[in-house]
Formats: structure tokens, C-alpha cells, sequence
């Protein structure tokens, strides 16, 4: 026997029967991105490493250390997307979306990432986001409405304890003389920084303050407050963002340590956390990018948006015992016994598919003993098996396996399609 081929480290199976709740969660998410205009996008898996470079910033830890780079066989160096928002920019731009006239542009996906890194329960090296873009508008009720989006999202998966933190890093020329206070600051603490957080120092300071180092984080409690810095037009735009979370009841709290990982942000930068494990995880995270559009070559567009880790959702809903859809179960299990009745079977359970029913007959080759197993584990709602006496009566008998209630019905295709739709219309209550 060949030795067994496992997994990849930092990735994991989605398997059969768990999908439904994935299913779910991408479901309710895209169902709500498009209450508010946005609309599906898919962008490919990978990009030319220089996307990335220039849109995410060689000064972050993902452009550093994590992303998974290689050179094609034409020796093209390619990256596999470690986030979404630099490639449907890419997209944007080159579809010529922004000559349409029709602004705002509102893009969503879920699709995967990949990043090496050291891998944890809810921090995997290939893992999943739902997010949404927005490109065009540039006051702060756009803001409000991209994080309504988010909002309504775990609303509606019913996750507790949430917590929406703001903040705003303000646009690059405010941000130059906080960047310059950082630097006086950190300056007193060379020795103590980590080696990542030294080269940051002179070309972007406030990842520092992003830094997951524990020395790191211990000195930048006491680091400068980047809303003492802002100009006025982003305190504007800022006290915009509250006044319009306000008006759509939405409550949050100001956290100036919130400065995002990647370096494209400016202006406003949120974050949503829950719990999971007895502490606060981040579960969201975003906020305005308005100049990554010209950065990467296209018209200045002011844009914005945000993405959610689905892996680190689900743990959260899991361990909050969040109400999940439940899973569908199969509507009809057709049993048979011998070759006539076998074919009986594919004959019914076809028909039953084409009008959108679950239905299942034996493939196994099984005893009517094992099939009546295999229906019950797969949840069967109702049960019939075939026989040559059925066969030659053109009747069987259903059994609803919940109540145990058995009601003949007819073997002709249609007649019996026809007779399990009145099956379910006769044991329909209102709650159903």
C-alpha cells in the first residue's frame, strides 16, 4: 500500500458534511452585500507580484514574509492573492469600469487567500474571505453604509458580543506629522524594538503600532495619538463617519490603536470583533483606500471596503452556538429489491430530481435491510420500497419516517411525483 498523501500545513478539507454551513454564511453575506447594490466579482487566483508590491506596501508584514511568490515558466514572477481588495482594483481598472459614468462601483466575492504564516485555530495559510468594495463616493455616509453591510451580516448570523471599532489614520499629508512624532518616539525604544519593527522605523513607523510582538505592543501604548495629528478635513470626514452610524443606530467605539496591516488605507480603518475563547477577536477588518486606485494606474478614485476571514467567522458562530441553517435532508429514499424494481427506481428517482426533489436509490448493491440503514442516516423524510409485487399492482407504500404514517401511492412516474407533492401539502403545519 502507497503511503498516504496528507494535507498541506496551514490548509484544511472542507468536507460533505459541513459545507451547508459555509454554504449558509456565503449565502446570507452575498444576500445582504446586495440589499445594499454590491454585486459578485471574481478575480483570478493569482496576480503579478508587483499588484501586490505596490498596492498592499513592501513595508508589511504580508508583502515581507507572506506571501506565496514564485517565477512562472516564461519566468514572470506571480503571487498568490494574500487579500482580494488589490486585485478587484486591478480588475476595476482594467475593465475600464471607472469610464462607465455609473459610480459608485459596489464589487463583492468569497474567495480564497493564501499566506505563510504560522498557523493557528483561526489563522490558516490558505483561508477564505467575504468582502466588499466600493469605488466613487468619498463622504463619510458611504463609509457608514460599506460597515452597514458587515453589520447586518453578523446581525443576521446571529453572532454576540460584537463590537465595531473605528478609527481614522488620516491622508498623507496629515499623516507626515504624525509619522514624524512616531519616529521621535520609537527612537527612544531602539533597543527594545523587534528587528521587523527597526526597519519600519524610518519608512513606516505606524506598522509598528500594528506589531503583534509583545515588546512592541507594550511600547506602543504610549505611542502619539494619531487623532491628535488629523487635518481638518479628515476630522470632518471622521466626525461624518459617527454622526452617520448614529442616524442607522449602529453603536462603536474609537480605538486610535486601530491602524490596519496593510498600507493602503487612509482615512477611516474598522475593525469588528467578537468573542472566541474567553477573548476579543478580530472577525472584520477594513476602511478607505483612496488613493490605491491611481497607485496602480487608474484615474484618483476615492474607494473603500472591507473583508471577513469565513474560517475564523464559523469557529466564532460555532463556539457562540450561533443558529445555523439547518442541513437538507433527503425527500425520498427509494428501496428496491431485484433488477426490475432497481430500474423502477432510477426511473422515479429521476423524475423526482428534475422537479427539484433530494431523492436517492441504491448504487451499493445493498441488502433492503442496509438501504432502510442508508436512508435513515442520511435523514430520509420519507422511505418506499420496490418489489415485483408493487411492480405488478403499479402501487407501493410511502413511509414518512418521522411519524411512521404510510400512504399508497401510484408507481406511474408522473401520477407519483404528483402524489408526493400531495404528501407534502398534507402534512404541511403554518409554522412550515
Amino acid at each position: 500500500m502507497a503511503d498516504k498523501i496528507a494535507s498541506p500545513k496551514g490548509t484544511e478539507d472542507l468536507l460533505p458534511q459541513d459545507s451547508y454551513r459555509w454554504q449558509y454564511v456565503e449565502r446570507k453575506a452575498l444576500e445582504i452585500a446586495g440589499l445594499f447594490g454590491f454585486k459578485e466579482v471574481r478575480v483570478p487566483t493569482f496576480e503579478h507580484t508587483e499588484l501586490f508590491n505596490r498596492g498592499v506596501g513592501d513595508t508589511t508584514d504580508v508583502v515581507q514574509k507572506e506571501m506565496y511568490t514564485f517565477d512562472d515558466k516564461a519566468g514572470r514572477s506571480i503571487t498568490l492573492r494574500p487579500e482580494l481588495t488589490a486585485g478587484v482594483c486591478r480588475s476595476v481598472i482594467q475593465n475600464g469600469l471607472l469610464s462607465t459614468g455609473v459610480l459608485p462601483i459596489r464589487a463583492c466575492y468569497v474567495a480564497s487567500c493564501f499566506r505563510y504564516e504560522n498557523t493557528q485555530a483561526t489563522r490558516l495559510r490558505e483561508f477564505h474571505q467575504f468582502g466588499v468594495e466600493c469605488f466613487g463616493p468619498k463622504g463619510p455616509s458611504a463609509d457608514a453604509q460599506v460597515i452597514g453591510v458587515a453589520y447586518n451580516v453578523f446581525k443576521s448570523l446571529g453572532l454576540k458580543n460584537i463590537k465595531l471599532l473605528i478609527n481614522s489614520i488620516g491622508c498623507p499629508t496629515c499623516r507626515k506629522k504624525y509619522q514624524q512624532a512616531l519616529i521621535e518616539y520609537f527612537n527612544g525604544f531602539k533597543g527594545d524594538l523587534c528587528e521587523t519593527c527597526l526597519t519600519r522605523l524610518e519608512k513606516n513607523p505606524m506598522r509598528i503600532i500594528d506589531c503583534k510582538d509583545k515588546d512592541c505592543k507594550e511600547i506602543a501604548k504610549n505611542a502619539p495619538n494619531i487623532l491628535d495629528y488629523i487635518c481638518e478635513e479628515c476630522q470632518e470626514h471622521f466626525d461624518g463617519l459617527k454622526h452617520n452610524l448614529d442616524l442607522m443606530d449602529i453603536s462603536y467605539e474609537i480605538d486610535p490603536t486601530i491602524v490596519r496591516g496593510l498600507d493602503y488605507y487612509t482615512k477611516t480603518v474598522i475593525e469588528f470583533v467578537s468573542t472566541y475563547r474567553g477573548e476579543n477577536v478580530t472577525i472584520c477588518g477594513g476602511g478607505r483606500y483612496d488613493g490605491l486606485i491611481e497607485q496602480l494606474g487608474g484615474q484618483p478614485t476615492p474607494a473603500l471596503g472591507f473583508a471577513v476571514g469565513i474560517e475564523r467567522l464559523l469557529k466564532v458562530m460555532e463556539e457562540q452556538d450561533a443558529p445555523f441553517q439547518p442541513d437538507n435532508k433527503c425527500f425520498v429514499y427509494i428501496g428496491n429489491r431485484g433488477q426490475a424494481a432497481a430500474d423502477r427506481s432510477q426511473q422515479l428517482v429521476d423524475a423526482l430530481r428534475k422537479d427539484g426533489f433530494w431523492a436517492e436509490n441504491d448504487v451499493m448493491d445493498r441488502s433492503v435491510k442496509a438501504q432502510m440503514k442508508y436512508a435513515d442516516k442520511i435523514g430520509a423524510r420519507y422511505t418506499i420500497i420496490l418489489g415485483d409485487d408493487e411492480l405488478a399492482n403499479g402501487k407501493g407504500v410511502v413511509k414518512n419516517m418521522a411519524s411512521g404514517e404510510q400512504t399508497e401511492v401510484p408507481l406511474q412516474t408522473e401520477e407519483f411525483v404528483e402524489a408526493m407533492y400531495g404528501l407534502i401539502y398534507s402534512e404541511m403545519t403554518f409554522d412550515e
